[in-house]
């Protein structure tokens, strides 16, 4: 990438650049006049066909159109001493990718066999097929990286096992992803994988063994038996999962401090619980349920769910002004414009719309289609389409090992994955909270139609539209009440 231009200073460079006219610092007399050292490297990474035919770098001028060396005496060295092609040069006379191969070889090799392992292969494979090789060599070269490809490279075999056995660390996890996605190791739970690594150091808060042993056989026999039912974990199940758990061993520590052991707990402990602290307390009815069954507590002992349904949501005014916004600004990324139209628009999760393929999504000339979960495509008419047509013209996130062959939308940072809904929901707060969009488009979408066929083109279960009505039918109740009020007033 081009270095950002600082302003031009007469004082300092009086002769003008020939090409840009802007006042640098010159560094090269070529024929068409005295060279910048900005205009000097973006010719050295101008790539086309000149006039006479040739295919490259095309670093010289003639007429104002780009030219090879041959056609207009231009004096450069950009053969790449390795693979002889014609290429922006990085070291020892060796072009970008030729550089990386060094590197990737050298650092993914067993100095001790003199092998790469077999499933780092498939990582030196698809480094070396980067199409921005730039990217590769500075994500390889950093300290961190290095060292932990130091730690792997020993081994003739890589797997998941041996992975778990290193130091928890966003480069094991990248890694890990590249391993999956290039075919080399077998795809694994993500989110599952996570709570894993979370529960050890939750469960070390608690302070007496017989606590610690409880949550753990919690966890086993009830978070990761309905993990398993599941399939693979979503992110919803892996927060609520965490919630459950640390809830569950805050009332634990609270027992505790009062004195009370769990197989002597009764009622007015768990009313005084529950009036003395947030209403998150009440999701210790999870754990109060699975503690009945498995025969530790009074089995007529009740709580509280904790209610659901009362998070904040976006008004229609609101709506219509953070749609306006999204559909024309310039300055959030086209990705993070068209996530939040389908949130304020279509009121998807964002997990849901996340998970988007090319698939889903059709690009016409006329017309572009999407399908959220539904049965039917649904259209996206102008302006809305537009964030959509930029991106299938110039997908994101498509030039490095970790998406060589990439069908998701809006792909992700990691691997083979999409998008992170953590990520995104962060991004998005300065404009719009994803939940408040979300709740609010179902709370206005059911005035506009049967709650069947609303749920037949969202994707949603008929039984969670009919919720969203019958808030919408009795806040437009309640409106339609005010009115009448006021005109009796």
């Amino acid at each position: 990438m081009a270095r950002p231009k600082k302003p031009g200073d007469p004082a300092a460079w009086p002769n003008p650049c020939a090409r840009c006219n802007q006042h640098y610092q010159l560094v090269a007399r070529w024929p068409d006049g005295r060279i910048c050292g900005y205009c000097y490297q973006a010719a050295k990474r101008e790539r086309g066909t000149c006039r006479c035919g040739h295919t490259g770098v095309l670093p010289g001028r003639i007429d104002g159109h780009p030219a090879c060396r041959s056609c207009s005496g231009v004096r450069l060295n950009i053969d790449c001493v390795s693979c002889g092609a014609e290429a922006e040069l990085y070291r020892a006379g060796r072009c970008l990718h030729c550089e990386l191969n060094l590197v990737v070889d050298n650092l993914l090799t067993d100095p001790g066999t003199g092998k790469i392992a077999p499933e780092l292969v498939a990582i030196s494979e698809a480094m070396k097929n980067m199409k921005r090789a730039n990217s590769g060599l500075t994500w390889i070269k950093q300290g961190h990286v290095r060292e932990f490809f130091e730690q792997l490279r020993g081994h003739s075999v890589v797997t998941h096992e041996l992975l778990d056995t290193l130091p928890p660390s966003r480069t094991r996890d990248y890694v890990r992803g590249l391993l999956v996605e290039h075919g080399a190791i077998p795809r694994n739970d993500l989110y599952r994988d996570r709570f894993n690594e979370w529960t050890p150091r939750a469960i070390d808060r608690l302070d007496h063994s017989d606590d610690r042993d409880v949550i753990t056989r919690f966890i086993r026999w009830h978070i990761l038996r309905r993990m398993n039912e599941e399939g693979a974990t979503s992110r919803g199940t892996f927060l609520r999962s965490k919630q459950t758990v640390t809830v569950a061993i805050d009332f634990l520590s609270w027992l505790r401090a009062r004195g009370v052991l769990l197989e002597n707990l009764g009622q007015s402990d768990l009313d005084e619980w529950q009036a003395s602290g947030p209403t998150t307390r009440g999701i210790a009815s999870r754990f109060l349920g699975w503690a009945i069954k498995s025969r530790l507590v009074h089995p007529d002992l009740r709580l509280t769910p904790h209610r659901r349904g009362t998070s904040p949501k976006l008004d229609a005014q609101a709506q219509t002004q953070a749609i306006d916004e999204h559909v024309h600004s310039a300055r959030m990324p086209v990705r993070h414009r068209a996530i939040a139209i389908l949130l304020l628009v279509f009121g998807q999760p964002l997990e849901r719309l996340l998970a988007l393929t090319w698939d889903d999504v059709t690009i016409a000339d006329d017309l572009v289609t999407i399908r959220l979960g539904g049965t039917a495509d649904i259209e996206l008419p102008s302006p809305i389409d537009e964030p959509f047509r930029q991106l299938a013209a110039e997908p994101d996130n498509h030039q490095t090992a970790a998406h060589p062959d990439s069908n998701w939308v809006f792909p992700g940072y990691s691997p083979g994955r999409h998008l992170d809904p953590g990520y995104i929901a962060g991004r998005l707060r300065t404009t719009v909270g994803a939940r408040a969009a979300r709740l609010g488009t179902l709370h206005e979408l059911t005035k506009l139609g049967p709650t069947a066929i609303i749920a037949e083109f969202l994707g949603y279960s008929p039984a969670t539209i009919e919720l969203h009505a019958r808030g919408s039918a009795a806040n437009y109740a309640s409106y339609i009440k005010a009115r009448l009020d006021d005109a009796r007033g």
